[in-house]
């Protein structure tokens, strides 16, 4: 399909969905409302560039037949032709292919791996940085499971990072900001634990996945094993009396997943589903990119150090994300939630490649 005939699709998708939300019945479906006013949501942008287009088109027209007239109005040609380009550049970049999980959430997951306890400091100060990070971008997030390491930070820890609103706060889901976080992150600083003051070099893992909604994934329950267990803090020590805690096996795909983070077996029974939901839906979209080479790569690395997609040197207060070359001395802000500009330049890259490989 051309770009006229995709624009003209998705121009008429748009009006189709601000007719079908305007009907209150519609909205007695709550799963069906949210799903409908992000893909809304997720249109918005393309509509607006749209119709400034066509505007600014317009204006240029009519500034072009008057400037034979009047020499003031060849001035402003000039400037609406600069602004037609751009509008145009923007629209080109608006109709790319969408990956269709771009506006939902995500379920992030961390995870220690070589450097001991260092790795575990290293991956709850990943922790911190997405939760300050979501905070910053007006998301919300819940803990769904943390497995607390004994010198402090985690061995492994997921968190559950949602939109307040459809489409995000500024038109774009979580996942598609947060989708470039998958891979192993390097750290390379003097420990705590480090008594010569040795910089040492260590890994953790981060997991990204789209969280899946109930239609997306269906679970039998036939396939489940539900274990229930006493919950445990660090060195295993039991935090509570009862058996609440509770780890769920998928039998025919093998995935494990567990919670205790909450207080009930209920509460826990539904944190660990929604956890494994995602896995399921990312397990399957993994196997249908081993069919299609253009779907995306698996997220799932090992901890080798090797294999890292970014490194936070605290001695140089330096970052730099090795798959775009980006490079940046303000390591201790980005710590602190200031991810912007890493996550842009990870974004307009892949922009690129969409633009080139489209041309």
């Amino acid at each position: 399909m051309n770009a006229p005939d995709r624009l003209s699709v998705l121009l008429d998708e748009h009006a189709s969905l601000e007719r079908e939300l305007a009907d209150p019945a519609v909205h007695a479906d709550q799963s069906r409302a949210r799903r409908l006013g992000r893909r809304y949501a997720q249109l918005a942008p393309l509509v607006e560039t749209a119709r400034a287009l066509d505007e600014a088109r317009g204006n240029l027209g009519t500034a072009r037949e008057l400037a034979g007239e009047d020499a003031s109005f060849a001035t402003e040609a000039t400037a609406l032709e600069a602004q037609v380009e751009e509008l145009t550049d923007r629209l080109r970049e608006h109709l790319l292919p969408r990956d269709p999980d771009d506006d939902r959430d995500v379920i992030l997951e961390i995870k220690a791996g070589e450097g001991g306890a260092e790795s575990a400091l290293f991956a709850g100060d990943l922790l911190r940085m997405y939760l300050r990070y979501a905070e910053r971008r007006g998301w919300s997030a819940e803990v769904l499971e943390a497995v607390d390491a004994e010198l402090g930070g985690y061995k492994d820890v997921a968190v559950a990072i949602k939109s307040r609103s459809p489409g995000g706060d500024d038109g774009a889901g979580i996942w598609a900001r947060l989708k470039f976080e998958g891979g192993v992150h390097r750290v390379q600083r003097v420990p705590v634990t480090e008594s010569q003051g040795r910089i040492h070099t260590s890994a953790a893992g981060v997991l990204v996945l789209p969280e899946a909604e109930e239609v997306d994934v269906s679970v039998d329950p036939g396939d489940l094993r539900i274990d229930v267990f006493r919950s445990s803090g660090p060195g295993g020590q039991s935090v509570n009396t009862t058996d609440s805690a509770v780890r769920i096996t998928h039998l025919p795909s093998g995935i494990v997943v567990s919670s205790q983070n909450e207080k009930s077996q209920l509460q826990n029974r539904e944190s660990a589903l929604r956890v494994l939901r995602s896995r399921l839906l990312a397990a399957a979209r993994e196997e249908a990119a081993a069919v299609a080479s253009d779907q995306r790569r698996s997220q799932v690395r090992t901890m080798d150090r090797s294999e890292r997609v970014r490194t936070y040197n605290f001695p140089e207060n330096r970052i730099a994300d090795h798959r775009v070359g980006y490079k940046a001395h303000n390591l201790d802000q980005v710590i602190d939630g200031d991810l912007d500009a890493v996550i842009e330049a990870l974004v307009s890259a892949h922009t690129a490649e969409l633009l080139a490989a489209g041309s």
